[in-house]
């Protein structure tokens, strides 16, 4: 059974349609119209235990709705809704118990606090037995190598030391699934690192399902072997990453060159991007074209000094997506 699950699950947003002109203010306390704005427009999905599932859309897609009703937070405007067996916004503090959030914008933290005054309280607001708390913390603070900074006030972390601080809170109480929103934002390399690791590893060993919003992908393409595909409240993919690549990333590019310069380079089966006379950047499609022909074609022609093959990156191809929209594999591929 999926630990979650939602099925045409919807979210308009109702407000007040405003008159205008001097007495519009005036007129629109009387006024009965309304504008409506579709957040989520019939999401369909379902996770089971133990999934890393990045959940990725442009701005205003309708990620963060998804994820607020997943939580309790929102009521859906219509759908299905189920979070490890219970429905989140009609059992609440039951659903609170099942999950842990994180946001790379906003802390659970105390800001005034210790950090370790901040977990004593989050232990007690979830009743955390004194041997699971003690347990889930000395191995936090040994993944997150947060010994050093256990006695500082939050107000005195650095970004990547209260984000530390954030995973380890969410997790004190072996909740089944977290929400992770933005969490490498802002972060150093080495950060971000030691925050993709802990996710890495509380998802193999604890069993933990976890989705990951961001628009970093390279922490998707690290973390996640599954995405979820959200555009203007509708989901336009949902499958492995490399069943993408192959469905959309079809156009793969040869960097040639050459010797000495060479004006308007030509390849059979594939289109010339650019070319500065010692570089040329040949596109091709992978499933009608083969790499080491046109190579072959290229050492023929011309007196070549390098030849590399690029694909496609996970960047790229969502990029693409959102400013051509989702195609078809057999649209996609031409």
């Amino acid at each position: 059974m999926p630990i979650i699950r939602t099925r045409d699950l919807r979210k308009v947003f109702r407000s007040v349609k405003r008159v205008p002109g001097p007495l519009g203010a005036f007129r629109t306390l009387f006024s009965r119209a309304y504008e409506e704005k579709v957040a989520v427009d019939g999401v369909t999905m379902s996770l089971e235990a133990g999934e890393l599932v990045g959940y990725i859309g442009p701005n205003g897609a309708g990620k963060s709705t998804t994820i607020k009703m997943l939580t309790g937070i929102l009521v859906p405007s219509s759908g299905e809704i189920e979070v490890a067996g219970i429905v989140p916004y009609e059992h609440r503090s039951q659903n609170a118990r099942n999950i842990g959030v994180v946001f790379g914008q906003r802390s659970q933290l105390y800001w005034d606090l210790p950090l370790a005054e901040s977990f004593e309280l989050l232990r007690a607001i979830y009743g955390i037995p004194p041997a699971e708390y003690r347990r889930n913390l000395n191995a936090f603070i040994e993944l997150l190598q947060m010994d050093e900074f256990l006695r500082t006030p939050v107000r005195q972390l650095s970004l990547g030391q209260r984000m530390r601080g954030d995973f380890a809170a969410a997790m004190l109480h072996d909740p089944k699934i977290i929400y992770l929103d933005e969490p490498t934002i802002g972060l150093d390399v080495v950060a971000k690192q030691a925050i993709r690791e802990f996710i890495a590893r509380i998802n193999a060993e604890r069993g933990t399902t976890v989705i990951l919003t961001t628009h970093d992908l390279a922490d998707v393409e690290r973390l996640c072997r599954r995405i979820v595909l959200i555009d203007h409240g509708r989901i336009v993919f949902d499958g492995d990453i490399d069943q993408l690549k192959n469905e959309y990333g079809a156009q793969r590019t040869l960097v040639v060159t050459f010797e000495s310069p060479v004006e308007r380079p030509h390849l059979d089966g594939a289109d010339l991007e650019r070319s500065d006379g010692m570089t040329a950047h040949f596109r091709f499609n992978r499933t009608r074209e083969r790499a080491d022909i046109l190579i072959r074609q290229a050492s023929e022609r011309y007196a070549l000094v390098d030849v590399t093959l690029e694909e496609p990156d996970l960047e790229s191809i969502i990029r693409r997506i959102y400013t051509e929209g989702y195609a078809q594999p057999e649209e996609a591929q031409r």
